[in-house]
């Protein structure tokens, strides 16, 4: 039985789709870095040197206190290297988001070819995990020489999980902002979300700290499995188990973010 051709015009896969797009994004980072150039070698100078250097001068206490970090540098930098996932997911997914549904529609323009939703959708977090895994490497390069890293591998297995943490952030933070009619529900996910994530998910302190309640409210976000897996590998003492529930918990999120965002971009750009 002859099978119907897919014309010339259409992605065979999504893979293709996303592809089709990589001239977009590729401009569209050549026209903005500029904007993030300092802030991506500023912040993680100034944050190692303020709370992990000077801050963590004044603190002495026993390894078993700190999760196995011999000092508080060594504690704090994965959690900053975590944090700083987190922060670029939220920062791509909710204005940028808003930009191409309301204010330049370019959405709209993308699947009036033929492209998908979830074709556009998977060049966008493709878009999303490299700008991360940039990010986070120069991260990487300046705690470096303060000695934060146990081991070469060590170093480069936390590399990768940023990129997890950025996508298990960006999926279900866009399928938030393609819900919202406009841009003032971003107040609420970054008080509300972001700024606790990064105070209370066990970056600065250990989240034992906090009591059995707030311990175990802790521990169910997706922050602080992000913090414990790059702390494993940084400090190069790795529980293969812990990480494994740490992994399968950031893929699953990130799967449900990817299901929801594209069902909320559908039914904002289609129906």
């Amino acid at each position: 039985m002859a099978t119907t051709p897919t014309p010339s015009s259409a992605p065979a896969t999504p893979f293709a789709g996303a592809l089709r797009q990589v001239d977009y994004w590729w401009t569209l980072y050549l026209r903005t870095w500029k904007g993030s150039v300092v802030n991506s070698f500023a912040s993680p100078l100034l944050y190692v040197l303020a709370m992990g250097v000077l801050l963590g001068g004044f603190i002495e206490v026993a390894p078993s206190e700190l999760e196995g970090a011999t000092s508080y540098l060594d504690f704090v930098a994965p959690g900053l290297l975590a944090s700083q996932a987190m922060t670029i997911a939220f920062g791509e997914t909710t204005y940028p988001v808003m930009g191409m549904i309301k204010w330049q529609r370019i959405y709209f323009s993308m699947i009036a070819s033929p492209l998908t939703v979830s074709e556009v959708l998977l060049a966008q977090f493709g878009f999303v995990a490299a700008r991360t895994l940039l990010a986070c490497v120069v991260f990487v390069a300046v705690m470096a020489p303060f000695g934060v890293f146990a081991s070469v591998g060590g170093a480069l297995g936390a590399l990768l999980v940023q990129v997890l943490v950025g996508l298990a952030f960006a999926t279900p933070v866009l399928a938030y902002s393609a819900a919202l009619k406009d841009e003032s529900g971003f107040a609420v996910v970054y008080r509300l979300g972001l700024i606790p994530l990064f105070l209370f998910s066990g970056a600065f302190f250990p989240v034992a700290n906090l009591g059995a309640g707030l311990e175990a409210l802790a521990k169910v976000t997706p922050l602080w499995h992000g913090v414990d897996l790059t702390r494993m590998l940084t400090l190069g003492q790795v529980d293969w188990s812990m990480a494994a529930v740490h992994v399968a918990y950031l893929v699953v999120l990130a799967a449900l973010g990817w299901w929801l965002a594209v069902r909320q971009l559908t039914r904002r750009l289609v129906s």
